[in-house]
């Protein structure tokens, strides 16, 4: 398309209310194809770039007309307010968030990209979540959403909006891989073969509903499930536009059951970036896992090692193996919070959650149940279990996120036996301490840990 007739496209009533009614309080992105390089535009002066109102859309098109502007892009979340980019920083200013999933693919195999959209769909579907529901050809490939309004506000208050999303798109991945790679096997060897990742971030943007794609002349048109079937890229061509304004559709709440479940499995966006977890892709390999990475050395990640010793830590002083493993993924995920926010993020919301009950019970005082150990105190969930937040860490939990990542580099139980052994050197009162523990137990070895498994393991069959 030459430019004029871009911009003819982008004054159509149609295609300027959909998209500024998408983009109504998201963080916008306009892209300007070149031969050399991508060239994307953020912000208007210091501002982030937005969109409000219908006449917005062409506003922005001249504001950077000098470099022909091309494809819009939105954020997955949607935020109270926009008015500067430390409002960008903020987690507790996303208001809303759409679970989003990127299906890509080739644009001659596009009928197997709709196989993949299908089985999302239908595990959605298994979770209760069917009328908010909607997909958009994103140019290559898919998109799949679910409207950022199928939560309820009673789960919005308890959670953020982008840990709600981030957890449902991840679960919804795990369930659907095996078959994504079924299907995937016959583009393994393409340049672009089948894949489906999990992209909810706090920056990341998607292409916005009627959107021109960057190179190729198709637009972003949406559809719901129930037309899967009839879809043809006929339907995405500018000139023809069948597109379903149904995208709105949503029934609030309707979303919450499979949430909840996903954000028990999962434990959110926040919790995760801490963790450590790598955001899933499903389908066929990137090339570079096809070829295959030279040997790695083998090293345990500061978060497993914290967790690790903790765990030993209180199991030494207490003699409790579950709640030593709940303690030890508590106290990680608590040290790796702080060191990447100082503790600043989420005290916000942290005590409207504790207001919260005061006004809703009625009541003078609620109290919180904790546990010292030593000086460091960890709270507790009713069931026993220590927590952070609304965010319980269970004994199963730790399995998955400590002991499942040193198993691939150590045989857990010989990690976990050298990590008793070597805690159980240090006197009580320096378990007991918190800097204490962490300058003399912890700090010494947390980049070196196996060098004392070794050891460990050398004096216990001295010792035998």
């Amino acid at each position: 398309m030459e430019y004029e007739q871009v911009l003819g496209y982008y004054s159509r009533s149609l295609v300027k209310r959909e998209i500024s009614e998408y983009c109504r309080g998201r963080w916008v992105a306009l892209e300007s194809p070149a031969e050399e390089r991508r060239t994307f535009f953020r912000y208007a002066g210091r501002k982030p770039l937005k969109i409000e109102e219908i006449d917005d859309v062409e506003a922005v098109l001249r504001r950077f007309r000098l470099f022909k502007p091309r494809t819009f892009y939105a954020t997955a979340n949607v935020y109270n307010k926009l008015d500067s980019k430390e409002d960008l920083e903020d987690p507790n200013n996303i208001a809303l968030s759409t679970p989003i999933w990127d299906i890509d693919n080739e644009l001659e195999r596009w009928k197997q990209t709709l196989e993949a959209a299908r089985l999302i769909v239908d595990e959605l579907e298994r979770g209760g979540v069917v009328r908010s529901v909607y997909l958009k050809w994103s140019g290559r490939g898919c998109h799949v959403h679910v409207h950022e309004k199928a939560f309820s506000p009673e789960l919005l208050e308890k959670h953020n909006p982008l840990d709600l999303s981030y957890s449902i798109v991840e679960y919804v991945l795990r369930r659907v891989g095996d078959r994504v790679k079924e299907i995937a096997k016959s583009s393994k060897e393409a340049e672009r073969p089948l894949a489906i990742e999990n992209e909810m971030d706090l920056k990341r943007v998607f292409t916005v509903p009627l959107s021109l794609h960057r190179t190729l002349n198709l637009a972003a048109v949406c559809f719901k499930p129930d037309e899967i079937d009839e879809f043809s890229l006929d339907w995405a061509e500018p000139l023809e536009l069948r597109h379903n304004e149904g995208w709105r559709e949503h029934e609030v709440g309707e979303a919450d059951d499979l949430a909840k479940r996903a954000l028990g499995e999962i434990g959110g966006y926040f919790r995760a970036r801490v963790v450590g977890m790598v955001r899933g892709r499903v389908g066929a390999p990137k090339k570079e896992e096809k070829r295959g990475a030279g040997k790695r050395v083998k090293k345990l990640g500061r978060f497993q090692v914290m967790g690790l010793l903790q765990a030993a830590r209180y199991y030494v002083l207490r003699g409790d193996l579950k709640k030593a493993k709940s303690f030890g993924l508590n106290r990680a995920i608590f040290y790796a919070w702080a060191k990447r926010t100082g503790g600043r993020v989420g005290r916000r919301a942290a005590r409207a959650r504790a207001a919260r009950p005061l006004v809703e019970a009625g009541v003078k005082e609620v109290r919180r149940l904790e546990e010292h150990v030593g000086d460091e105190v960890a709270y507790l969930s009713e069931d026993g279990f220590f927590s952070i937040g609304d965010q319980v860490q269970r004994p199963e939990d730790y399995d998955r996120q400590i002991a499942g990542k040193i198993d691939p580099v150590i045989p857990y139980e010989q990690a976990w036996e050298a990590a008793l052994r070597y805690v159980s050197k240090f006197p009580r009162e320096v378990l007991l301490d918190q800097r204490g523990f962490f300058e003399k137990v912890y700090k010494p070895v947390r980049d070196k840990f196996l060098e004392v498994i070794e050891k460990e393991q050398k004096q216990a069959r001295l010792d035998i």
